[in-house]
């Protein structure tokens, strides 16, 4: 698909449907914070969250202190909910509308945060400029800890195709400059009480 495709389709599911009216809803998003933690991430540490659109990942961020939060969303609609859900504290933010396939990182970040984004990702070129960024953006030492469908979830989401992995098959994807130090599984509970097999894996970039 092509990013102004990609967009047009987000851009419609923000504007059509309320935060938790969509399949990804987390009140919580306890296995993200767990492995943050698990990282090591400190207060001053450089966080992402590529395809955060209204998550509410950055305000558990800044309930814990982080004081360096980005959010990455190809609809514009989606970071309008979220900073509106923030209110003043949205400032503290910083808010990017890109495509994370075509994004140019201006900065370095500590820490690069994907729940359901990179699984949207079908044709190889796609996944190939999205590690590209990853290798620019991610500090040498830092972490990745992208979460998908894992291989016995859910085929397509939000009416899309998606592509669903294995800790040993991102870590393919993403090449020998991720090395992979952590995974886990997570049955994620939707808004309507069906289960979603996810699994969550975290790579250090080493060089």
């Amino acid at each position: 698909m092509e990013s102004e495709s990609r967009q047009a389709h987000w851009e419609g599911v923000y504007t059509k449907k309320g935060e938790n009216e969509v399949s990804w809803f987390q009140e919580s998003p306890a296995p993200s914070l767990e492995l943050i933690a698990w990282v090591g991430a400190i207060h001053a540490s450089a966080i992402i969250d590529i395809g955060g659109g209204a998550s509410r990942l950055v305000d558990n961020l800044l309930d814990r202190g982080f004081e360096d939060v980005t959010v990455l969303d190809l609809s514009a609609a989606a970071l309008e909910a979220a900073k509106a859900r923030l209110g003043g504290r949205a400032a503290q933010v910083h808010w990017i509308v890109a495509d994370a396939t075509a994004w140019e990182p201006l900065k370095a970040y500590d820490v690069w945060h994907d729940r359901a984004a990179f699984h949207f990702l079908t044709e190889e070129r796609d996944r190939a400029a999205y590690v590209a960024r990853l290798g620019r953006a991610l500090k040498v030492g830092g972490h990745a800890i992208i979460a998908t469908f894992a291989l016995d979830g859910p085929e397509r989401c939000s009416g899309l195709p998606v592509v669903r992995y294995d800790a040993a098959s991102l870590g393919q994807t993403l090449g020998r400059a991720f090395q992979l130090v952590e995974t886990r599984r997570h049955a994620h509970a939707t808004p309507w009480g069906t289960n979603q097999s996810f699994q969550f894996s975290v790579f250090r970039r080493c060089s």
